[in-house]
């Protein structure tokens, strides 16, 4: 073959090389592989089986099993994120981490600076008890508040963890008994010790606790707690998001599959589904009425305001036909919406009506504000869920059950579940 084929047989193979390499090498120009967006999740590690945190900092149990199925979905790479229980609320105001999951109890302090979620389970106070020979047992119906009565004595010792939502039911069960808030979730180590009488758990995590020791009563459930993700304010997106996502795997059944895998028979009712969140909001939402009517007070605003209560309702009836029209359904009448959010807003009066005056520090209007439009937000979006047909009885029952701690008579009960009972589509 003559040399100049050759070479140029040699320059057409090194060409092709060339283009080849050029197709299989990453240009130094070229954009990067794009990174999974990371949510950061708080958890205190120590409250099995909602979280357990090992040495090596991988999460384990109901809440890591939530969250690693919706990360999946959803393309998120968690980042875990250790906090105390104490300082859970600077935390999430400091922005450590974009939402919490640790078995978050609802409660209006948290309400006031955080976004929850749908709940996502439900469990009770409970003691677990080696009763002290001067302690009477009572019978009947009321024996459990009883007996809490009859132990509450400067010589019974109490064990609970400190810093979470336990220990504020605690002391306001036991104003006279010996609390002995305990950090790190190491409570039962108290009762086996001889350190306590009894501890204070609640029904998913108490039987785990209960196990291998003797001579134990269980006095309770003896409160309704309802428990959520809880979403960093700012984070308006990602909590309507989550709060999708769990209505959808409430439908499905895996919420219920996961609610049994690992929380067992302390918390097997469905909790996220559109009756049973609109009622949890109500819930929230009452529980802040006793700060507001406070700060009211000392600001010297009067309890109503007609012309406040009329944005309200505008506004209610604009949010809830935007979120109908989001979520491609069909938004409830406007009468129907209107008698909604009037019964919300006088079950609101009527609370504040009955709350005591405190000497303590009072809330800022403005933050009570806040947190009552961030629980209104999430209301709009769950009516135009509501379905029809609900039967009337069950769901006054309910509602009853559900509010029962708001300090709502029967009736005004009964009031807020005819007008939630009216938004569902008529068959």
């Amino acid at each position: 073959m003559a040399p100049c084929v050759l070479r140029v047989r040699a320059v057409l193979v090194g060409a092709v090389l060339a283009l080849a390499a050029a197709c299989t090498t990453p240009s130094a120009t070229a954009p990067a592989a794009r990174e999974a967006p990371v949510l950061r999740v708080g958890t205190s590690g120590d409250y099995p089986p909602f979280t357990s945190m090992r040495e090596d900092g991988r999460v384990s149990g109901f809440d890591a099993a939530l969250l690693d199925a919706y990360a999946a979905e959803r393309g998120y790479r968690l980042e875990w994120v250790r906090f105390h229980w104490p300082g859970l609320v600077a935390d999430l105001t400091a922005h450590r981490f974009d939402l919490a999951a640790s078995g978050l109890t609802l409660r209006p302090e948290r309400s006031l600076v955080g976004r929850y979620t749908v709940p996502v389970a439900r469990n009770g106070a409970l003691v677990l008890l080696r009763r002290p020979a001067w302690a009477p047992a009572p019978t009947g119906p009321e024996a459990p508040l009883a007996t809490l009565q009859a132990l509450d004595r400067p010589e019974f010792r109490l064990a609970v963890n400190l810093g979470g939502h336990l220990e504020r039911v605690a002391r306001a069960h036991f104003r006279h008994a010996r609390i002995l808030a305990i950090p790190g979730n190491a409570v039962r180590e108290a009762l086996v010790s001889g350190q306590a009488d009894a501890l204070l758990t609640n029904t998913v995590e108490g039987p785990r606790w209960a196990e291998g020791l003797t001579g134990l009563e269980r006095v309770g459930p003896f409160t309704q707690d309802t428990v959520a993700l809880y979403v960093e304010a700012s984070r308006a997106e990602l909590a309507a998001d989550l709060d999708t996502w769990l209505l959808a795997q409430e439908a499905s059944g895996a919420l219920a599959r996961w609610r049994e895998r690992y929380l067992g028979e302390g918390a097997r009712e469905a909790t996220a589904t559109p009756v049973d969140a609109l009622l949890v909001a109500t819930a929230e939402r009452l529980a802040l009425m006793p700060r507001v009517a406070e700060a009211k007070r000392r600001a010297g605003v009067p309890l109503e305001v007609p012309e406040q209560e009329a944005r309200v309702l505008e506004a209610a009836r604009r949010d809830v036909h935007q979120a109908a029209r989001d979520l491609g359904l069909p938004a409830p009448s406007d009468a129907a919406i209107t008698a909604f959010f009037q019964a919300q807003m006088d079950a609101a009066k009527q609370v504040q009506a009955r709350a005591p005056r405190t000497d303590g520090p009072a809330d800022s209007l403005e933050d009570l504000r806040a947190a009552l439009a961030r629980i209104s937000a999430r209301i709009a979006t769950l009516v135009p869920r509501v379905p029809g047909g609900l039967a009337p009885d069950a769901l006054r029952r309910q509602t009853r059950a559900q509010l029962a701690a708001s300090g709502l008579t029967p009736g005004e009960c009964d009031r807020l579940a005819e007008a939630l009972a009216a938004l569902g589509p008529a068959r």
